[in-house]
C-alpha cells in the first residue's frame, strides 16, 4: 500500500516464468492472429493449431528475454518510463 499522497510500494521480486508458459501464451497469440485470415483463405484448422505452435516456440526465448530484463529493471529499480536501450 502507499501512504498519502506517496509513492506506491515496489513489487516484490520474483523469478521469470517457466518457458512453456511464455510458449503457450506466444501459441494463443499466434493462433488469434493468424485464425482468421488462414481460415478465410480456406486453411484447416489443425495447420492453424499447428503453425501457431511453431510460431509459438520460436516466439517464446524473445519474450522470456524481454521478461527477464524487465524484472531486472524492476528489481534494481530502473525507471519503467525510461525507454529501453537493449542493455
Amino acid at each position: 500500500m502507499s501512504d498519502e499522497g506517496g509513492a506506491p510500494a515496489p513489487l516484490p521480486s520474483r523469478p521469470p516464468r517457466a518457458l512453456v508458459v511464455h510458449w503457450l501464451v506466444d501459441t494463443a497469440v499466434a493462433f488469434l492472429l493468424v485464425a482468421i485470415v488462414a481460415l478465410f483463405l480456406g486453411a484447416g484448422l489443425w495447420v492453424i493449431v499447428i503453425a501457431s505452435m511453431v510460431l509459438g516456440a520460436a516466439a517464446a526465448p524473445s519474450t522470456r528475454r524481454a521478461e527477464q530484463r524487465a524484472l531486472a529493471r524492476r528489481s534494481s529499480g530502473g525507471n519503467p518510463d525510461e525507454a529501453a536501450d537493449g542493455r
